[in-house]
């Protein structure tokens, strides 16, 4: 037996075309959540108040959930994905070749919510599951991704992927948000991520280049494995030669000017470096620290500070 239904909302194409597509069918998720990794492009924070409106025009209940760290002594401080990164000067999961940024920052916060859901544990109490809905489409990337999820089992839920269902790939997926009267959507992932084009690191701001530059300077000292962010250079046999770093192709593409590369160099990584307590070997607070050295970070950063909502 099924009990509610919740919508896994990534604010990508695919996601949101489903949703529309389920409240047209007269199947409206019985909530939405958008986990937020505190790093997500800042197209993606300016859609979420206008999906929001659409939601709540619509009586769906939305919220945005966050991974909730537990500090631990000795450990960086720190509550988004941002801030852990450049707390423990590392680089995220996939550019190491590994996936688990999504269970930790997208799939485990949602979890620890829908356990404070209500709803959720009515229907668990009944012997009820709680169906997922999960936003991939009939492509052949995300048939693979969808038998990957398959391996996954928490008998407390079921899953669904209406997508697939339907037949519908991404084009189908563009077209349904256009007929919604929709704005179209950028590709949702973290700003940084190892799975962005040249084109997704052409369209940043000015201080987002600056943290990618960080992010892989502070990070540099510890890797053995990979270049950085991009993993290895490639030398164009399957397209176009690309460096291991995205810093090169900043510099190579001069997104940054030759001021803005040396103050991280000469400013920002000896300040990242003096935010460590030497007695306690303990990082001070990240996000004051980001908010003080990126003051215009914070149509996306500031929201992030933010505590998590609590479901009743």
């Amino acid at each position: 037996m099924t009990g509610p239904a919740v919508a896994s909302w990534g604010a990508g194409v695919d996601s949101t075309a489903m949703i529309i597509e389920l409240e047209s069918r007269g199947e409206p998720p019985d909530l939405v959540l958008f986990a937020d990794t505190g790093a997500e492009y800042p197209e993606t924070y300016a859609y979420i108040p206008i999906f929001r409106q659409w939601l709540d025009d619509r009586h769906i209940p939305f919220e945005i959930v966050r991974y909730t760290p537990t500090r631990l002594n000795g450990k960086p401080a720190y509550a988004t994905l941002l801030e852990d990164l450049l707390a423990s000067k590392t680089l995220p999961a996939i550019a190491f070749g590994q996936h688990s940024c999504s269970l930790k920052w997208k799939i485990a916060p949602q979890t620890r919510a829908l356990e404070q859901w209500q709803p959720a544990k009515n229907a668990w109490a009944h012997g009820k599951t709680v169906t997922r809905l999960i936003g991939y489409d009939a492509s052949p990337r995300d048939i693979r991704r969808y038998g990957q999820s398959l391996r996954h089992n928490d008998p407390r839920f079921s899953n669904r992927f209406p997508l697939i269902e339907w037949q519908w790939d991404r084009a189908a997926c563009e077209n349904r948000i256009r007929k919604a009267g929709l704005p179209p959507l950028r590709k949702s992932s973290c700003f940084f991520c190892t799975a962005c084009k040249a084109d997704d690191v052409n369209s940043l701001p000015r201080e987002h280049l600056k943290l990618i530059v960080l992010l892989e300077a502070a990070a540099a000292p510890r890797l053995t494995t990979t270049e950085g962010l991009w993993r290895k250079s490639t030398k164009g046999r399957r397209g176009p030669p690309r460096p291991g770093r995205i810093t090169d192709f900043i510099s190579d593409t001069a997104l940054l000017s030759p001021d803005d590369a040396a103050d991280v160099a000469k400013k920002l990584l000896p300040a990242l470096e003096r935010q460590i307590d030497p007695a306690t070997r303990t990082y001070a607070d990240m996000a004051t620290w980001l908010n003080t050295h990126f003051p215009n970070l914070q149509g996306s950063h500031r929201c992030q500070s933010a505590k998590p909502t609590t479901l009743a």
